[in-house]
């Protein structure tokens, strides 16, 4: 584990968002498994590129469009588990990893928001 819990634990999200896809099997179900893939993997790509930000503002930004992703990612594992496509355990693990991720997510930005005055 590195000094960075927000990498660490934005690239996990990433890993169990691929192990949830490659088990849904339900048909029919590609457009939102697409979709919570896009988005799923996107919140730890952001963060990654948020460490390699030209300036704050770049880093809050990058950090922002993570957090927004995290909220559409909770929408796609909502509707995908009540539909039926995952079962209620793989949703619950999944959303409160992702609410972990947020939270920090939060916090970082606003911590990153009030160095900046």
């Amino acid at each position: 584990m590195s000094e960075n819990k927000l990498l660490d634990l934005s690239f996990e999200y990433a890993v169990a968002i691929v192990h949830l896809i490659d088990g849904v099997t339900a048909p029919k179900s590609s457009y939102m498994t697409d979709q919570l893939a896009r988005a799923g993997t996107s919140v730890g790509a952001n963060v990654y590129e948020a460490q390699y930000a030209q300036s704050k503002k770049d880093f809050v930004a990058k950090l922002e469009i993570a957090l927004k992703e995290s909220y559409e990612t909770s929408y796609w594992l909502k509707l995908m588990c009540e539909t039926k496509r995952i079962d209620v355990e793989a949703y619950q693990h999944t959303e409160k990893l992702c609410g972990n991720i947020r939270r920090l997510l939060i916090a970082s930005c606003q911590t990153a928001k009030k160095n900046t005055k």
